[in-house]
């Protein structure tokens, strides 16, 4: 199996299981994601993690499947791996991925389009698109452009140069960066934490911080998506109970709905 789907409660794993090859992505691998990620909101999980097997999390597309005379790369982005990277970014619940090795091309954007992106000190992040005479693609413009601003953006561009996760997380690209022997474990254990978080609260302040991404609201018109998700939080099990704990001096134990 190139790709896995596995559960432990209400925590969900993607695992791009083709370790030999770096976990490049063919076309039906990508299928097979969006497959599992469909399936994982089916199953109403409340947080999910994406992560590669072997020494890389995913050195990008793979090229043994180009073909340079006769493809349409419009297509091959608009039709395969565009809607790939929109789904991960608008999956519903909690997402997080954990980078080790190579986190290239597409699987760069797979990594980003993720809420939480915890990743090992010699990762190897970037851009190498400059070096088969390519565009930075999978959302990659969008990611380093708010993350990184326009001046490092270019710089990583055109160069080429690749960051390490330690110079990753210190730029602000990612979250997080950790020693290869623990990120897992540590990816592992915020995301079951999460998944015992209020469910609902959680989803709204996702769509919150997506739309401000697309249409850069202004903060009036922030101030009214929160009342209206806080008036859809205000109506959950979750809600009622993490204000009873409150009042009465215990832990909340939430219920995801």
């Amino acid at each position: 199996m190139t790709v896995e789907l596995n559960f432990d409660g209400a925590l969900a794993e993607i695992v791009l299981n083709r370790p030999e090859k770096m976990n490049a992505i063919t076309n039906a691998m990508a299928q097979k994601l969006l497959a599992c990620l469909d399936k994982a909101q089916d199953a109403n999980v409340r947080a999910l993690i994406i992560r590669g097997e072997g020494r890389s999390f995913c050195a990008g597309r793979d090229l043994a499947e180009a073909d340079v005379e006769n493809e349409d790369a419009y297509a091959i982005l608009h039709d395969v791996f565009n809607p790939l990277i929109e789904r991960v970014a608008e999956f519903p619940a909690p997402t997080f991925a954990a980078v080790q090795g190579a986190c290239l091309g597409v699987g760069l954007g797979l990594a980003l389009a993720c809420d939480v992106v915890y990743v090992a000190d010699d990762a190897k992040i970037g851009s190498p698109f400059a070096r088969i005479g390519a565009v930075l693609d999978s959302g990659g413009h969008a990611f380093f452009v708010e993350r990184l601003g326009s001046h490092r953006a270019l710089e990583l561009i055109y160069s080429g140069r690749f960051l390490s996760g330690e110079e990753a997380a210190q730029w602000g690209l990612v979250n997080r960066s950790v020693k290869n022997s623990v990120l897992l474990d540590e990816l592992r254990a915020l995301a079951a934490a999460v998944a015992k978080g209020p469910t609902v609260a959680f989803r709204e302040s996702k769509r919150i911080v997506r739309q401000i991404e697309k249409e850069r609201l202004g903060f009036d018109a922030i101030l009214e998506l929160e009342a209206k998700a806080q008036a859809v939080a205000a109506t959950t099990a979750d809600y009622r109970e993490g204000i009873s704990a409150f009042l009465q001096k215990r832990s909340p134990h939430f219920l995801g709905r």
